[in-house]
């Protein structure tokens, strides 16, 4: 173990071996957070600091604690640590064992989001809510919000105001009561029946903590009021408390996430011990530079500064394209070699609709993280299954899937069929099928599942323009679907598309960051509210950040978007970026204002008559 330590670096040594105080380790992005969290742990044991099943290392996934206690046993050999593993699955495994003391039944049943939103539906009809004027998802995502924040039915009714508000109050206390009835937790009980049982019951806190004596917390930015509640209670006795988070990487505050618990940390432990981590083995300096210029802009949280031996590396490659298909088109052409070294990242998931037909188009492997191919999407067969019924009312498995969205719904699209002729273009069809069917109004625009399924809606609109003719655009997005079932990895792997919050975590020796327009990224939601701005200035440094040996930037001067034609200005957080690390454009290309590469030509593709995927123009310079 000692020769071990020998290859951390000063602070990494430090955070592993320190002792005597509460200690919070900043670790920036690629500093090797995981392994300086993971040699803590196996030094508390190799030094007898403590056993280790005194040791409760908590995570934000299964896998990160599997990787880490696997990494401890490669360390020390095979010591069993007391508990490993995520916020909710420790919270389950205490409430099982002391369920009595925390009024439980002892056969209590953890309901799944299926579950939860069918007793949200019963306890609407139960106080008269209609869940087709107020939708079941944005009352129980407002309820789960309230319980994050150890908010409770009663104490929420006191407080509620507006309209949405007071519903919402009114069902929180029936949901609750049907929880009760039936003996279940939802995901957001458990932590919350878990701060009440510490906070209420002294003798069960005490055989906790004693048999707890060093909690270590990971991604501490992601945790929420009542997993910092936990942690408090538990480390209380002790003091032993470790974490690991950077507030420069805070990016799911729509989760009930609150970076401020890093701050909140340095009120509650006055001795307090930070150690930055700020040598980066991931990129190389340039990119370092450039992510370090756009997080500098952030004032409300600590921001670390990055640096790496690596060396200079490459210039960041900015590029401006004529449209969302010249762009698509450039990051195929620049992807050569081991399909597996690049990843493709953008703001939201409708984005990856023109990307995914790129990749069709040009043969290359790829494969979606966090997501399914926009065809697959349910909400994109629902309304396709719409149309599929206009052209051909005999077609019974769309008929199926549209009945499932509610007979109600049909029914009205078929009585009103006469306005529905298939010689209008098919944006008027498609517009007119969400207005008759009323599809949409199950979403709701402030939820962040509910969003990204409206924008991909919008999204279909974009297709709906590019083939006018109803029948031709169905039969586009039939050969489509066909062509990517197609589909099979080649010994290079398969090129990463996903969102940027899909990305934390992960590394590629190439990225691409596309779609860099103001109101696209940062997100047109941002632009008023400077709480949601520094996300989204956080959101890009942690997708340029992804990126070990090139960046490239890329954005268009006119995108089709949501079925509208758009000239966006270029996003704020590439203005960040000094023009010394950018790469000059090329001789061969035309220069913009800016002077950054674009394309000379758009491009456009399609099917032949053959059924072949085909371009247009077949050439196209870079």
């Amino acid at each position: 173990m000692i020769e071990l330590l020998k290859e951390l670096n000063k602070p990494q040594l430090e955070a592993v071996v320190m002792a005597g105080s509460p200690l919070l380790i900043l670790a920036g992005a690629g500093s090797g957070k995981t392994r300086v969290l993971t040699f803590r742990v196996a030094n508390l044991i190799f030094e007898k600091t403590t056993e280790a099943e005194n040791i409760l290392l908590l995570t934000f996934t299964n896998k990160a604690a599997e990787e880490m206690v696997k990494r401890v046993r490669t360390l020390i050999g095979n010591n069993k640590i007391g508990f490993a593993g995520t916020f909710h699955s420790f919270c389950a495994k205490v409430l099982r064992h002391y369920a009595l003391e925390a009024g439980l039944s002892q056969s209590y049943v953890i309901f799944d989001v299926a579950d939860q939103l069918d007793t949200i539906k019963q306890a609407m009809e139960r106080v008269g809510v209609d869940s087709k004027s107020v939708k079941p998802n944005s009352v129980l995502s407002a309820i789960s919000g309230a319980k994050n924040e150890l908010i409770g039915p009663e104490e929420y009714a006191g407080f509620a105001r507006g309209n949405f508000s007071i519903t919402v109050a009114r069902v929180y206390m029936a949901y609750q009561q049907l929880l009760n009835k039936y003996q279940a937790l939802d995901f957001d009980d458990l932590l919350v029946k878990m701060v009440r049982l510490l906070e209420k019951d002294p003798e069960v806190l005490n055989k906790l903590q004693n048999q707890f004596r060093y909690v270590l917390v990971d991604e501490y930015q992601d945790t929420n009021k009542a997993q910092y509640q936990i942690t408090k209670l538990l480390a209380s006795k002790y003091r032993n408390l470790t974490v690991v988070g950077d507030a420069s990487q805070a990016i799911y505050s729509w989760r009930g996430a609150d970076y401020r618990n890093l701050l909140l940390l340095k009120m509650d432990y006055p001795d307090l011990v930070t150690i930055n981590l700020e040598q980066n083995y991931r990129s190389t300096q340039t990119i370092l530079d450039a992510a370090n210029r756009v997080i500098s802009k952030n004032k409300n949280h600590p921001i670390l500064k990055l640096w790496t031996d690596k060396g200079l590396g490459t210039k960041i490659k900015v590029f401006e394209a004529e449209s969302e298909l010249a762009e698509a088109k450039f990051v195929t052409h620049e992807i050569k070699g081991n399909y597996s070294d690049y990843a493709v990242l953008y703001r939201t998931n409708a984005q990856s609709r023109v990307l995914e037909e790129a990749f069709l188009h040009s043969g290359i492997p790829y494969v979606l993280v966090g997501g399914t191919r926009f065809y697959e999407r349910k909400e994109i067969k629902d309304v396709l299954a719409y149309l599929r019924l206009i052209v051909n009312p005999e077609d019974e498995i769309s008929r199926k899937r549209a009945e499932k969205n509610g007979k109600g719904r049909l029914n009205k699209l078929l009585v009103d069929s006469d306005q529905l002729s298939v010689d209008k273009p098919t944006l008027d069809i498609l517009d007119k099928v969400l207005g008759l069917t009323d599809y949409i109004e199950q979403y709701n625009e402030l939820d962040e599942e509910d969003a990204a399924r409206l924008e991909n809606i919008k999204e279909l609109r974009s297709v709906a323009m590019q083939y006018p003719v109803l029948v031709e655009f169905l039969e586009n997005i039939a050969l489509t679907e066909k062509e990517s079932k197609k589909y099979k990895y080649s010994d290079g792997g398969a090129v990463t598309l996903m969102t940027m919050h899909s990305a934390k975590g992960l590394e590629f020796k190439t990225v691409f960051l596309v779609g860099m327009e103001e109101g696209l990224f940062p997100h047109s939601r941002a632009l008023l509210d400077t709480t949601q701005m520094e996300e989204e200035r956080r959101l890009c440094y942690v997708g340029m950040t992804r990126a070990m040996d090139e960046l490239y930037i890329c954005y268009a001067q006119r995108r089709l978007f949501f079925g509208t034609r758009t000239n966006n200005m270029v996003s704020r957080f590439l203005a960040d970026i000094p023009e010394s690390l950018i790469e000059n454009s090329s001789p061969t290309t035309s220069k913009s204002k800016s002077g950054l590469r674009r394309a000379t030509v758009d491009a456009s593709w399609g099917f032949d008559e053959s059924g072949n995927w085909k371009w247009k123009p077949d050439e196209v310079d870079f």
